[in-house]
């Protein structure tokens, strides 16, 4: 297949995609979740499914849906001081309706703040235990006065679906690369439109490519999403090798990689390799049972090989389910850094083989085959032959070329483009992937 790049433009147009999906009010279920698909379905090849209330799914089962209209609260005086309108952060999402007068005493118990962080709106939820509330910032809260507060939430939580997007790019084989976004967030910017907006562009990108595996890019909602969808593909999940979750890539922090559950999967190697190459200090983090959905792609019963890859993790940025994760927070550089470093991980494990080398037995004659004779600037040069080198001694069938890159500390492109003049010169030949 073609080397993969970077499209030029790319972080921009992400970013135009995440300010666009930035108004809204996503949730587990509902409108705002099926109006995002159809922007994502824009740009790419979308299947939209809806899988209905009550269905079971392995342990869980499809709640019901939730729509949100308008939300408020008026202060004794009858001003709205609280308005679901300005930001949907203010409602607890999967609030159940609500229209009634209470007291500031009893109003407190359904107020949620930061009081750490007291400019901030939180984000929080209530998606399988019926409640009502509103968020705001704590300096807000202090300044409530005793008197009765009006309060309304104009909610539905009746009979529906979870709705999720499947994207779907045909390559050579029908093993499978997974890539996955989740879109159950409303007003987060990094958490997770930038997932969405990278992903949706990454899919349009490779759809113009011929490519050596299958791809299968999910738009799900966090948790019960990948369930879903684990329930419904027990047929496909044997056929996924390689998977990554993509979130909070629109920050200059980090990166940040947690790696499968496997722990040293190619994928896992690969998003290191890249990550130590075009980052100054990444973070790579263990397996564990806590975070985004790799831990259900990564349960015992599937040990599928996804990781995590991230800027800043969640929950340690302070910016983290709260409004700051606006708009301003994420910006197209940290965006298009974030996109090349996909593109390569995707450029590694579409090349990455494993080869044999034919003439094993002492160094072969590379002047005569051409081989020391390429074109480039002259520290270019010298890794390119020494890349030559390296793929010679190390393939001796058990070795990938990601593996040699790694213990060279060549660019994996160096180490790819050795291998293919030296099976060109008759030196080595591709060891047959049995999994493909």
């Amino acid at each position: 297949m073609a080397n993969l790049c970077a499209p030029e433009g790319i972080g921009e147009l992400q970013y135009q995609m995440v300010k666009e999906l930035y108004p809204y009010c996503r949730s587990i279920t509902g409108d705002g979740v099926r109006a995002t698909l159809r922007a994502i379905g824009k740009k790419i090849d979308l299947q939209i499914h809806e899988v209905p209330t009550g269905t079971k799914v392995l342990d869980w089962q499809i709640p019901k849906e939730w729509n949100i209209r308008d939300a408020y609260i008026k202060d004794p005086e009858g001003r709205k001081i609280v308005d679901f309108n300005k930001s949907n952060l203010h409602v607890l999402n999967y609030s159940a309706p609500v229209n009634t007068k209470v007291s500031l005493e009893e109003l407190k118990q359904h107020l949620y703040s930061i009081p750490e962080k007291p400019d901030l709106i939180p984000y929080r939820t209530s998606y399988y235990k019926e409640a009502w509330g509103f968020c705001l910032t704590h300096n807000q809260l202090e300044s409530l006065k005793p008197g009765i507060y009006e309060v309304f939430i104009d909610a539905t939580l009746k009979d529906g679906a979870l709705t999720y997007g499947e994207c779907f790019i045909p390559g050579a084989s029908d093993t499978e690369v997974l890539l996955s976004a989740h879109v159950c967030h409303p007003s987060l910017a990094n958490d997770n439109l930038s997932g969405i907006a990278l992903l949706s562009y990454l899919a349009r990108y490779l759809g113009e490519h011929a490519l050596r595996y299958s791809y299968r890019i999910l738009f799900a909602p966090g948790t019960i999403g990948s369930i879903t969808w684990l329930a419904r593909n027990a047929e496909k999940v044997p056929r996924i090798r390689h998977g990554l979750i993509v979130s909070c890539v629109g920050d200059g922090g980090g990166p940040t990689y947690k790696r499968s559950r496997q722990g040293n999967a190619e994928i896992d190697q690969a998003v290191e390799y890249v990550l130590g190459r075009q980052f100054s200090s990444p973070v790579v983090q263990d397996f564990s049972p806590y975070g985004y959905d790799e831990r259900n792609y990564c349960s015992p019963g599937y040990n599928l090989a996804v990781g995590l890859l991230e800027r800043s993790k969640y929950g340690e940025f302070p910016e983290y389910h709260t409004s700051a994760d606006n708009l301003e927070f994420v910006r197209p550089e940290y965006l298009e850094q974030s996109y090349r470093a996909v593109v390569e991980i995707v450029n590694i494990i579409e090349s990455n083989r494993r080869y044999r080398n034919l003439m094993p037995h002492g160094e072969p004659q590379l002047g005569k085959r051409g081989l020391y004779d390429q074109t480039g600037g002259a520290n270019e040069k010298k890794d390119r032959q020494m890349a030559v080198l390296w793929v010679l001694n190390q393939s001796d069938g058990s070795m990938s070329l990601l593996d040699i890159a790694r213990k060279s500390g060549l660019p994996f492109q160096y180490i790819s483009d050795a291998a293919s003049q030296i099976q060109a010169a008759g030196l080595a030949e591709e060891v047959a992937d049995v999994r493909l």
